[in-house]
């Protein structure tokens, strides 16, 4: 079990990586050539710029019940069908219920933009957002490790 990282402009990394040492969990970081990530003690996968490089590389790194750190909602449905636990960097975990209203929002904003329209950017990021990031972290973590430990005494796959 893992935690991994898209971090391209994640703002969370640090925060991710505290919490998952402190449950020692194996932590990974994915980015691209123009957003080197690196940190002391933590395996960093640099793959070439390209769309979706870093997602499609991260994706087969992953195994059932790792968790990603991800604001990439096409990337969350790719971990929910491989049994993965995807959240954001504001706390949103993105599950099996409201995955495909995110992808249905997402689509909307970029014919919108293709159009020549314009949609909101993101809300300026606060400290109420890595709290929840953190207490929703910490709950993930909990439960994969729970599933996965379950999964090994059974012998489940």
């Amino acid at each position: 079990m893992k935690v991994l990282i898209d971090a391209d402009a994640c703002p969370v990394v640090d925060l991710a990586l505290s919490i998952s040492s402190e449950f020692e969990i194996e932590t990974i970081l994915f980015c691209d050539t123009s957003h080197r990530v690196e940190r002391d003690n933590v395996i960093t996968i640099i793959v070439p710029k390209g769309p979706d490089s870093v997602d499609f590389t991260l994706v087969n790194a992953l195994s059932k019940h790792d968790i990603v750190i991800t604001q990439d909602y096409g990337l969350a449905a790719m971990v929910l069908a491989r049994g993965g636990y995807p959240i954001d960097q504001n706390g949103r975990e993105m599950s099996d219920e409201n995955i495909e209203r995110l992808l249905d929002m997402r689509h909307v904003g970029q014919k919108i933009r293709r159009a020549g329209g314009r949609t909101k950017g993101p809300k300026k990021k606060t400290q109420e957002n890595n709290i929840s990031f953190e207490m929703k972290f910490r709950q993930i973590c909990e439960r994969a490790i729970l599933a996965h430990k379950l999964e090994e005494s059974t012998g489940e796959k």
